[in-house]
């Protein structure tokens, strides 16, 4: 049976959050956290509210999103899930020209299965928060030091969405979610992330209830990443998943598209060419053979969240 619940709200919302915009990219927002200088920053008062001790338990939510789009043209666009693992055609999401923003995703800021907004990036280095039929505020400015922002999930085990952040140099932060859209200071990962050209994910990829990423090197091997919960440190060592991944020049998750309750990933070829990579929730093998759910057409996105 095709999963319809929340599809007319998430096309209101995202056209909502599209028009909030504008007010946000002239200065309306208040600052709230601001990217750090490149050192490591001590945990804060929101850190600690963020992570409880007993937080490190919370398992991951399995996100079920739509998927949106910006052109080449600065249009956006999008489109709700059809129930049987692909996806309804495309709706103008608005009107508003979206060619200053350099990045977006969406963000789960609950334990519910439903995103709850988008965080955007404009090409002058300014983070916002678009909260789905709320005004948006500006997060900060200075994120220009990142050549890679990633939404995957929530990695630090409080329950929010967190934001994974990557430098020039390849080293990664992850900045913990504090459910409304605002971030704590940064925490290291670790050094040799610009060995990847793609990273993704939305969700528990291993069947161990938290958040996992996906990560492609230049010669076109994915790699797994198993999430531990814990912000210190939170992926194990990575295992291999296989080559031959360099035929595609996007992946992203929109969580579970196929509604079978694992998550999944989305890959677009280099002929604009779409498919689905349904997760099987072992970390052995994590994912099923490809489904083609779009036939072409989809390197018309400048980008895809």
């Amino acid at each position: 049976m095709a999963k319809t619940s929340g599809r007319k709200h998430r096309r209101i919302a995202a056209r909502v959050a599209a028009a909030a915009i504008t007010a946000a990219l002239v200065g309306t927002g208040t600052s709230a956290v601001a990217a750090d200088s490149p050192s490591p920053v001590a945990p804060s008062a929101d850190n600690a509210a963020q992570q409880p001790a007993a937080a490190a338990t919370a398992a991951a939510a399995t996100v079920s999103s739509a998927l949106y789009g910006i052109d080449k043209a600065g249009k956006s666009w999008g489109y709700t899930q059809n129930g049987t693992g692909g996806f309804e055609a495309r709706e103008s999401n608005s009107s508003s020209d979206w060619s200053d923003i350099k990045d977006m995703f969406q963000v789960n800021n609950g334990t519910d299965s439903a995103t709850d907004g988008l965080w955007a990036r404009d090409y002058d280095g300014s983070l916002y928060y678009l909260p789905w039929e709320v005004q948006s505020t500006r997060i900060g400015g200075g994120w220009n030091i990142y050549n890679k922002l990633v939404s995957a999930g929530n990695f630090g085990g409080a329950g929010a969405g967190d934001l994974l952040a990557r430098d020039s140099g390849g080293t990664l932060y992850i900045y913990l979610g504090l459910g409304t859209g605002k971030l704590t200071g940064r925490y290291k990962v670790g050094a040799g992330w610009n060995a990847y050209n793609q990273i993704a994910g939305n969700g528990d990829l291993s069947g161990d209830g938290k958040s996992d990423i996906v990560a492609r090197d230049k010669a076109g091997v994915l790699w797994l990443y198993k999430g531990t919960g814990n912000y210190k440190a939170p992926f194990a060592s990575r295992t291999k998943i296989g080559a031959g991944w360099n035929t595609y020049n996007l992946l992203v998750s929109t969580g579970d598209l196929d509604y079978d309750g694992k998550a999944d990933l989305i890959a677009r070829d280099t002929t604009g060419a779409l498919y689905r990579y349904s997760g099987t929730g072992n970390a052995a093998s994590p994912y099923k053979g490809r489904v083609k759910i779009g036939a072409s057409g989809w390197n018309t996105y400048r980008l895809l969240f």
